[in-house]
């Protein structure tokens, strides 16, 4: 680094403002360690960055919209803020405080659901703009949970008068019959997942009110066969696995005033041999129709636990390999 080598500090209010901006034991001042070159030390309510210029800039420039996120009411977990550094690696630290600040929805507890990534905020732009969204790919990525937290806010505001929630059950053949109880009991393992999502941002007790009424109802792609779905908020779930006419019969149901989102993982295909995946179908067909938009998802968009978005790659990286 030579001449290049610049030291430059970054003081805290007081130990409060400290913490809520560090972590736990100071997390972010250690991925910062591991993530950059530049050495970074605390004395007292002071960090210092010393190191190549380039990258002590971006430290301090990370500081700095991590601060005014807590300043603003925002507290960052380990994941998040391992999310800011990886921002802050590629040059694009300056979106970090537009994407925590914006607020898809509000939870049944008052939790604000809120952006984390790049990708979701197209994700959730392209939902708002358009009638049909596909959201692809991997797991963690918050396809499903941001479609359905925008539907409940669809709802209560009025813009539709009811959310319809499928997905493909026993894998993508539908065998319901040889399963034990009525339909409810057969299908409800299969849209677990949709139940956890609605349980999280609309409230128990206002999903199963929601549920009686009408205005939510949650159902095997196959009962989706031969309606139409005017003013509703339909979400297609693990899309990989409906065929091509499943997937044709599906989208086909929209009706006016109506919006569409279908998830899906093209790696976590379940079909049998020789049967292609309606979502990939649908990408190679639809692409570039006006009013139908693609998102795709990287392992950058995965918010689990940080160890999920490795294990993604590390898959893609074998993948790749053997192609």
């Amino acid at each position: 680094m030579g001449q290049d080598i610049i030291v430059r500090r970054w003081a805290f209010a007081n130990n409060d403002e400290a913490v809520s901006v560090l972590g736990p034991h100071d997390a972010l001042l250690r991925l910062l360690d591991e993530a950059f070159a530049a050495k970074v030390t605390m004395r007292g309510t002071e960090v210092s960055f010393a190191g190549d210029a380039a990258e002590v800039d971006t430290m301090v420039a990370l500081m700095k919209a991590v601060t005014q996120l807590s300043q603003l009411g925002v507290h960052l977990s380990e994941g998040d803020y391992r999310h800011a550094v990886d921002l802050a690696k590629r040059g694009e630290i300056a979106e970090l405080v537009p994407l925590y600040t914006a607020e898809v929805a509000t939870t049944f507890k008052g939790k604000p659901v809120r952006i984390k990534t790049l990708g979701q905020r197209r994700y959730v732009e392209a939902i708002r703009r358009q009638d049909i969204v596909f959201g692809i790919g991997p797991a963690g990525t918050g396809k499903t949970y941001l479609a359905v937290a925008m539907a409940v806010a669809a709802l209560k505001r009025g813009d539709v008068k009811r959310i319809v929630l499928t997905r493909p059950a026993v894998e993508a053949g539908e065998n319901l019959g040889f399963l034990p109880g009525d339909l409810q009991e057969k299908v409800d393992p299969y849209l677990r997942p949709i139940y956890d999502a609605l349980y999280d941002v609309y409230g128990p007790e206002q999903v199963q009110r929601a549920l009686e009424r009408g205005s939510i109802e949650i159902a095997p792609l196959a009962y989706m066969r031969g309606r139409t779905l005017d003013d509703s908020f339909v979400i297609l779930d693990e899309a990989q696995n409906t065929t091509a006419e499943q997937m044709k019969m599906f989208l086909t149901r929209l009706g006016f005033g109506s919006k569409m989102v279908i998830t899906g993982d093209v790696t976590q295909i379940d079909l049998p041999p020789g049967r292609p995946s309606g979502l990939v179908q649908a990408e190679r067909i639809l692409r570039g129709i006006d009013g139908i938009a693609f998102c795709h998802f990287s392992g950058d968009d995965v918010v689990r636990h940080h160890l999920v978005q490795r294990i993604i790659e590390a898959y893609e990286t074998s993948a790749n390999a053997q192609r």
